[in-house]
């Protein structure tokens, strides 16, 4: 019996390769696509969904979410990812005949785990949807079998500040909602989109060499952000993130090294907006008396948090469900 999945996205370039391998998973079945602003606006986030399930040939539906975070101003990732979020191909990866169900993203989410028994979900963007879908419904917490979090840098370093990344950053009034909510989460750091876990050049033309629709597609669609990732980071090859989470939530074995920890998350300064803090070594029972803290500590769920995983499994995966 397939594994029902649901995946809230903000649709960008790595999204892509995320959904598809989701979608093209013979154990997952995707009840629902949920869709939130942030790496490209909300309607380009929606039209990219559709494009992904048309592409893989499946009828999941697609649910238009938040256009904007819970507080903050909205800062899309287009720099990135490009205008369209797919690397700017005009009309290429344009949805020829679907369209979005008129449900609300945050009311999708909240049916589609009170009637799927043990669903997983994983999040791709900023966490604006789940955070409202929770307000709303906290009940859900208890109905859902994992959360895997792509978001977040543990005790390292971020990609849109020194302190904080991307997903996380773009609303983390949002993201200290899902933190402290009890779901039982599993975070996927940005870490684990750089070094070995990036396609390097020898990657992509193994990619290519598979030859389908879905394998030039992944490369094709990441062009712009593999340019991108080289500007930031001075590396040459494509960073997919949400790919690597997505790996993850498909196959937990890919992550070697875990550990649970009390987790929060930074809203009030500007130097380190977005900064997950996690507490590695577990002396959150020492800080107490810090106001923030007292509120993390009230739910006794703690996350579970990737340290190291196995980047060659992840690839070997990548490449089989782009055959």
């Amino acid at each position: 019996m397939p594994r029902p999945f649901l995946i809230d996205t903000d649709a960008g370039s790595d999204d892509a390769v995320a959904v598809l391998m989701a979608l093209r998973h013979s154990d997952v079945d995707v009840k629902a696509i949920t869709v939130v602003a942030g790496n490209v606006p909300l309607e380009q986030g929606v039209e990219n969904s559709l494009y992904f399930a048309e592409l893989c040939q499946v009828d999941t539906p697609v649910y238009a979410g938040a256009d904007r975070p819970l507080t903050r101003e909205y800062v899309s990732a287009d720099w990135f990812h490009g205008a369209d979020g797919l690397g700017d191909w005009g009309d290429r990866y344009k949805p020829r005949r679907s369209q979005a169900g008129e449900q609300h993203a945050v009311d999708a989410i909240i049916e589609t785990v009170r009637s799927t028994p043990d669903v997983v979900i994983v999040t791709l963007g900023p966490l604006t949807n789940l955070a409202l879908a929770l307000r709303k419904a906290p009940d859900i917490v208890s109905r859902v079998s994992r959360c895997v979090v792509m978001g977040g840098a543990a005790c390292t370093n971020g990609n849109v500040t020194p302190a904080a990344e991307y997903n996380i950053w773009c609303d983390p009034e949002a993201a200290q909602i899902v933190f402290r909510s009890g779901l039982p989460i599993e975070m996927v750091g940005w870490e684990f989109s750089q070094g070995e876990f990036v396609l390097s050049p020898e990657d992509i033309d193994r990619v290519r060499g598979i030859g389908s629709e879905y394998a030039d597609f992944t490369i094709d669609c990441n062009i712009k952000g593999m340019r991108g990732y080289e500007i930031q980071t001075g590396e040459i090859g494509i960073s997919l993130p949400d790919g690597v989470a997505m790996a993850v939530a498909i196959d937990p074995l890919i992550a070697t090294s875990t550990s649970h920890h009390f987790v929060d998350i930074e809203c009030r300064s500007e130097l380190t907006r977005g900064m997950t803090v996690v507490d590695k070594l577990n002396v959150a029972d020492d800080v107490r008396n810090i106001d923030t803290w007292r509120e993390v500590l009230k739910n006794p769920a703690r996350p579970l948090i990737c340290w190291e995983l196995d980047a060659a499994r992840w690839k070997q995966m990548l490449y089989d469900l782009l055959r």
